[in-house]
């Protein structure tokens, strides 16, 4: 879809609805909220029962929760000794990126709201942790099998990668709807 819709039979260009009303943002607000929450009280819980290292069986060897602080970004990319301070400022950035989008997006499109909603209370979550700790954020949920296990990740981490997808599929409905018209 693109930025400028064309009203029907009159040819009058007219910009996409923001989402304004208070119920309108209170429901992407509440994503938003929600995740930062259940975030901030998985990564507690960790803290506050497991010792760094620690690692605890769930499921066998194939689902354990093990604490670990991740320095850098996702699946571990790390920049050295400068990585906090420029995946603080990538984060901020990305968020602001995020918050423009959303209020550009016409209120009608309710699958890519809720995607960036997603994708902005995860955001948000990892943010407070690079925040609150200088030794990275709190990753603690571990899935693999033996030696092939995938990085470790929390909370705040699903919600992007689901955000992600949701957004990424929606606009390219977007996109398939727009090309048959």
């Amino acid at each position: 879809m693109s930025e400028v819709d064309v009203e029907p039979g009159r040819g009058v260009e007219t910009l996409p609805s923001p989402p304004g009303s208070a119920r309108h943002h209170a429901r992407y607000g509440a994503i938003v909220v929600g995740l930062v929450a259940a975030d901030w009280v998985t990564k507690a819980l960790v803290q506050r029962f497991m010792d760094p290292y620690q690692q605890i069986d769930l499921i066998g060897e194939y689902l354990r929760l093990t604490y670990i602080f991740n320095p850098g970004a996702a699946f571990g990319i790390h920049l050295g000794d400068s990585s906090r301070a420029v995946f603080l400022i990538l984060s901020i950035v990305a968020l602001l990126a995020l918050l423009g989008m959303y209020y550009v997006t016409p209120a009608r499109a309710q699958g890519r709201l809720t995607a960036i909603a997603l994708i902005i209370g995860g955001a948000l979550g990892n943010l407070v942790d690079r925040i609150r700790h200088e030794h990275g954020v709190v990753d603690f949920v571990d899935m693999g099998v033996g030696t092939v296990r995938w990085p470790v990740f929390n909370v705040a981490d699903v919600a992007v990668t689901a955000g992600a997808v949701v957004l990424a599929l929606s606009l390219w409905r977007e996109d398939a709807r727009e090309a048959t018209r």
